[in-house]
């Protein structure tokens, strides 16, 4: 590991400065993934700056009757908390299929937002990665790339994007509150994390001396009809090939709303509104939720170890979906 040095800041605004004055600083809360990547050196800060004293480890309401998560609020908190589990259960479900208890307990909320991407080829220096060393090419295109994309992919990366958590925050429609230079702001979860295009280094449109200090979730959490499905090597301590995060709003037989995101298929959690709003007024049924999957994938792309997930995400879809609206023979 190389060396730097450590400071522990006392406030959101002294945070904010000190990383604004070294480009090569780095933020460190639960510290899960950071380490990982220090230890293998991916990633070589000259300094890091330590959030545990800040104060962003609350879970509140918000004015609008939504729910407000501290960016310190580890997983195991966010999981287990009484309005999550009451409100939001796809988050909690998400949460839970994630790492371990051990890393959970000390993984954070804004922490888990800013995973770097598990590919081999980022982890291991001695070959080329695009999004470790832009430039110098992409090892995963040519090479094994069974945990790979096959949505939003560009030439210069495969990646995707790790979180399970991240699927279900994408799903719910959340909003990430953040702090810099220029003052607080939001930014949609739909906008946070970036597709790679021709800068695959760049994860997420936080800007360099921005802190995540929450997120933010909506009124509707969809509590009645929801379901995570994670499609995974083994059942335990193992990322998605494929997950599901699906939420329904249903009327009598009829879908009133659709929410559905996808995790470890992009660079990011996949969401098409517009094949979302397809399922609006539709009967729940296999042929329906099978119309959806298709417009869902219709532009997925394997890279030959990885073709295998493109039928995969067609089938958690409808299962995810079945599981949601509680039909019979798919659940």
């Amino acid at each position: 590991m190389n060396r730097f040095s450590y400071m522990r800041a006392e406030s959101i605004p002294e945070a904010v400065d000190r990383i604004s004055k070294n480009p090569t600083a780095r933020f460190i809360g639960g510290g899960t993934n950071l380490l990982d990547l220090m230890k293998e050196h991916v990633t070589r800060p000259t300094e890091l700056i330590g959030l545990s004293h800040l104060p962003l480890k609350q879970i509140e309401e918000t004015a609008d009757g939504g729910l407000r998560i501290g960016a310190l609020v580890t997983n195991s908190e966010a999981a287990y908390h009484p309005l999550v589990e009451q409100r939001y259960p796809l988050l909690s479900k998400a949460i839970l299929a994630g790492a371990s208890q051990q890393l959970r307990n000390m993984a954070t909320t804004g922490g888990n937002l800013l995973q770097r991407t598990r590919c081999y080829y980022f982890y291991d220096t001695g070959t080329p990665c695009n999004k470790r060393e832009p430039g110098s090419g992409c090892g995963a295109k040519e090479g094994f790339n069974r945990i790979h994309a096959i949505l939003g992919t560009s030439e210069q990366c495969i990646a995707t994007h790790p979180s399970d958590m991240c699927v279900a925050l994408a799903a719910l429609a959340a909003v990430v509150r953040v702090t810099g230079k220029n003052g607080e702001r939001t930014i949609s979860f739909a906008e946070f994390h970036r597709l790679p295009g021709d800068t695959p280094h760049l994860d997420t449109n936080l800007r360099p001396d921005e802190l995540i200090t929450a997120v933010e979730l909506p009124r509707e959490g969809f509590a009645r009809h929801h379901t995570y499905l994670k499609v995974r090597d083994r059942a335990s301590y193992a990322f998605a090939l494929v997950s599901v995060a699906a939420a329904l709003e249903l009327e009598g037989d009829r879908i009133q709303s659709a929410r559905l995101a996808l995790g470890g298929v992009a660079h990011k959690p996949w969401r098409d509104p517009e094949a979302e709003a397809a399922l609006t007024g539709k009967r729940p049924s296999v042929e329906t939720f099978q119309s959806m999957a298709q417009a869902l994938l219709r532009d997925a792309k394997g890279f030959g170890h990885n073709t295998f997930k493109v039928e995969l995400a067609k089938r958690s879809v409808v299962r995810a979906l079945a599981q949601a609206s509680g039909l019979e023979g798919l659940s």
